[in-house]
């Protein structure tokens, strides 16, 4: 225990405390020739808003801000796509080390007609649900630091383009900051924005400057001067219902301050230090572990020890009257291997499992080592697609495999299912989620091409695969079983009600679902309330312990069920921990009633329909450790065992 405790803080640590990104970039002053590759000019990108209380993201240029249309929108990866992220230059630019004071950036001017009218209400709608503004300097996110309560610091990546103060003169959101937003029914728009760049210098290599944070702070000015700005005045604000033409100037303040402390490798950390939650998060994740290995540990020695006795025992028969006064798993070892019910959608289901298990072990293993973290955008995913496009050769090779050792002779139906069922219940919902986004004119919704793309790479590379692996499955022998299957099914006697398969499946998730549910709260806040995530150390611990805790509670319950005599236990073990997906969904249900802020339907609707997603892929990856590690207990004990 103490060597996984250790690892479990090593890995933890280096998750933590090293985000490798993009290589650096080294700055130097504007007519600095004597450091090669060094830029002078700072770019500041921006990417789409988002909002807590609405899943629908918006593209910057939705909102009607002062934009960049002369450079083109650097490229993006299919993961960055998936997630709704839009980057593309902005007209905020600055030199390195050459401050500048209330810079004009653009006015934008409101009108009486139907268009302005529209553009202006739905920036309303922006302030009202609080949407963030997302920038970017040199990889890095512009971060909008302020004090919270224990006199921390709480450092986020975004800050809000206004704030609203409602009919009742309740200031919201970010208006609490600031005593002279108290106009009722009024909307304050941050048409200022403070920037400070904190820069290191590369002491004796000859390497210029190098960036390790960017912090903003958004201010709102009237700027009676729209031509020659001076940043004074009272805050810019906007009458709820106001009428007449309506003007908003855009202005920035840029500084810069050396920091020799921050190194670049670790220029991520006062963002991450500064997260809230993150010391409880430590604490209970590693209280979890401990108490998943002390269960682990309980569940595994019960076993041994109980197993040990009951093959000595059965080792030692020497007459026929002994082993008719027996009872219990060896009396059904003719009935233990019979084909299950449903052969067919089990072998698919079990494929489907395998290319979600491997998909997901690679993927957690790659951002263990540092290649998948937040500095990379958009990396996680596309890793996860490519990875399940390039696995269809295991997921129709198990398929095929198990299928034919039910005794199954409908090859052609069960590659075409393993193939096309679970990922296209998985795009069918993925489709109407899109179409959701279509319609809001959000910028999550996937492009046409894109989709495009995506059935290109399901059907010319993940389907053909399948076809491959499941030729190479249906080609072998069938699996061959330890013992004999009569050709008459045995009577199941009558099951006490803890045996029964109903109260089995439902006690076997809780203990898989308990070590995960920690876990769960910070994945599902990173993914809703926009949090960023990178403990990926624990993440992978607790992917670990959930596969040997699955493992070991389905292995568990199956020897209880095949010692009261019930042998059907290859649906049920798939089930039992594939039932750890059903206390998922009722803790995102929760999650969504309790935690979140959403308002909507078409957000409601989109949330409920991405978890819907979320829970059949946990659901096939758990039941698939179920199912596995029930095989090789059922073939184990009756492999070693004499059975006459």
């Amino acid at each position: 225990m103490v060597l996984w405790l250790l690892g479990a803080a090593l890995l933890a640590r280096a998750a933590s405390f090293y985000l490798p990104g993009l290589a650096p970039v080294s700055f130097c002053e504007p007519g600095n020739d004597q450091i090669p590759d060094c830029k002078s000019t700072i770019e500041l990108f921006v990417n789409r808003l988002d909002s807590v209380e609405s899943v629908l993201p918006y593209e910057y240029t939705a909102f009607d801000f002062c934009s960049e249309k002369t450079m083109k929108r650097p490229s993006e990866n299919l993961g960055q796509v998936l997630f709704g992220e839009r980057i593309e230059p902005s007209p905020y630019k600055f030199e390195f080390k050459k401050p500048a004071m209330c810079q004009k950036v653009c006015t934008r001017t409101y009108n009486n007609n139907p268009s302005d009218k529209a553009k202006l209400d739905f920036l309303k709608k922006g302030m009202l649900l609080n949407y963030q503004h997302h920038w970017i300097v040199d990889n890095m996110p512009v971060t909008w630091c302020y004090d919270v309560e224990d006199g921390q610091k709480f450092c986020n990546p975004g800050f809000p383009i206004g704030c609203y103060v409602t009919e009742a003169g309740q200031p919201k959101d970010a208006c609490v900051v600031n005593s002279n937003f108290n106009e009722k029914d009024t909307f304050y728009i941050f048409n200022h924005v403070d920037i400070t760049i904190h820069y290191h210098i590369v002491e004796h290599e000859q390497l210029g400057a190098r960036l390790v944070a960017a912090k903003i702070e958004p201010k709102s000015y009237e700027n009676l001067k729209h031509d020659s700005p001076d940043c004074s005045g009272g805050p810019k604000f906007l009458k709820n219902k106001q009428t007449g033409a309506f003007e908003i100037p855009y202005t920035y303040s840029v500084s810069f301050v050396e920091d020799k402390n921050i190194r670049w490798a670790s220029r991520w950390d006062y963002i991450l230090e500064s997260m809230p939650h993150t010391n409880i998060q430590w604490f209970s994740i590693m209280n979890s572990l401990v108490i998943v290995l002390f269960l682990s540990g309980m569940v595994a020695m019960i076993m041994l020890r109980t197993l040990h006795k009951d093959i000595a025992r059965y080792n030692q028969m020497d007459s026929v009257e002994d082993a008719q006064e027996e009872f219990g798993w060896k009396l059904v070892h003719g009935d233990v291997f019979r084909p299950p019910r449903k052969g067919m959608l089990l072998s698919v289901f079990l494929g489907s499992g395998t290319q979600i298990f491997i998909m997901t072990f690679v993927t957690l293993f790659f951002a263990c080592l540092g290649f998948l973290s937040p500095a990379n955008r958009g990396a996680l995913m596309t890793c996860a697609v490519v990875l399940w496009v390039l696995l269809g050769t295991p997921a129709g090779y198990v398929a095929a495999r198990l299928y034919k050792s039910f005794g199954g002779e409908k090859w052609k139906t069960n590659v075409l299912l393993t193939a096309f069922l679970c990922p296209g219940v998985v795009f069918a919902d993925f489709f109407v989620m899109n179409l959701i986004l279509w319609g809001e004119g959000s910028s999550a919704a996937m492009p046409f091409g894109t989709l495009v793309a995506i059935l290109a790479l399901w059907f010319c590379i993940s389907v053909p695969l399948t076809f491959i692996g499941a030729y190479f499955g249906f080609k072998k022998a069938a699996i061959e079983h330890p013992v004999r299957t009569n050709q008459i099914p045995r009577q199941i006697p009558e099951q006490s009600f803890y045996t029964r398969p109903f109260p089995g499946i439902i006690m076997g998730g809780i203990l898989p679902f308990g070590c995960i549910f920690i876990q769960l709260f910070f994945i599902l806040n990173s993914i809703w309330s926009h949090q960023m995530y990178y403990m990926f150390g624990f993440l992978f611990l607790v992917f670990i312990i959930l596969v040997i805790t699955c493992s070991e509670a389905t292995i568990l319950l199956c020897y209880f069920h095949l010692c009261a005599e019930d042998y059907h236990w290859q649906w049920r073990s798939f089930l039992t921990s594939g039932f750890t997906a059903v206390y998922f969904l009722v803790y995102a249900i929760h999650y969504f009633f309790s935690k979140l802020q959403i308002t909507g339907l078409a957000s409601t609707i989109l949330y409920f329909g991405y978890t819907m997603i979320m829970a059949l892929i946990f659901f096939l990856f758990t039941g698939t450790i179920g199912f596995f590690a029930c095989f090789w207990f059922v073939t184990k004990i009756y492999s070693v065992v004499k059975v006459d």
